[in-house]
């Protein structure tokens, strides 16, 4: 990879489903959690939802004619089910070694995750590559969360770094809007379970299968071209 520019550039990264496999945890918690509070809503229809903010997936899925006073109970069901599993989070293949390279080529990279506190913790202990990650942009930081461009311009905030210097990877079509809005080219990864053409709808530049197919091609893609920008 030749730099070409002078000034830094950012990598930001969605978390869960990019860099850790855990969409379909969430799906089957949320899942649980629905079915607690009296609600059928099928698997797909979750998957689907993954990547929203929690207050905006109950909407998502349950319509606004819902009784809103049970969200922060169906949240707090679906958060209780899915701690279960925080020593057992395992890393999608290459995540941490792709934030390595970056961080080794002189990318400042971000996490731009809903997730916060013990949450963020175990997802942080499943890349192992703490040395690698600049700082964290959390849907608490800003009043909309994704697909809405606030939490990937916080995230250019923090890195210091304009929109034309950035790369965003993840593996929802709410990842690929966000960033979109933000003015960020758009990574797509389909680890999470998101169809390509879908993630290309959304607004993807590239797509690939997981952070090691991504990293196996880093001199090919889209970081390499922001780069010699």
């Amino acid at each position: 990879m030749t730099a070409g520019r002078d000034v830094p550039c950012a990598a930001l990264f969605d978390v869960d489903g990019t860099l850790v496999d855990t969409n379909h945890l969430h799906v089957t918690c949320w899942w649980e959690a629905f079915r607690q509070a009296g609600h059928r809503v099928s698997t797909h229809a979750v998957h689907r939802a993954i990547g929203l903010p929690s207050e905006d997936l109950v909407a998502h899925l349950l319509g606004e004619d819902r009784d809103k006073g049970r969200d922060e109970e169906i949240s707090a069901a679906h958060k209780a089910l899915y701690g279960t599993y925080a020593d057992r989070l395992a890393p999608l293949d290459g995540a941490g070694d792709l934030l390595n390279e970056l961080a080794d080529r002189g990318w400042r990279t971000i996490l731009v995750t809903s997730a916060g506190g013990s949450e963020l913790a175990a997802l942080k202990r499943a890349i192992d590559a703490d040395d690698a990650i600049a700082g964290t942009a959390s849907a608490d930081d800003v009043a909309d969360g994704k697909p809405a461009p606030e939490p990937v311009r916080r995230a250019l905030d923090l890195a210091e770094v304009d929109a034309g210097g950035a790369v965003f990877v993840g593996d929802s079509v709410w990842d690929m809007q966000s960033a979109t809005r933000a003015g960020v080219r758009p990574v797509g990864l389909l680890c999470g379970g998101i169809p390509h053409a879908d993630l290309r709808e959304a607004g993807a530049v590239e797509v690939h299968r997981d952070p090691a197919d991504l990293l196996a091609r880093l001199d090919t893609s889209v970081f390499d071209r922001v780069r010699r920008d």
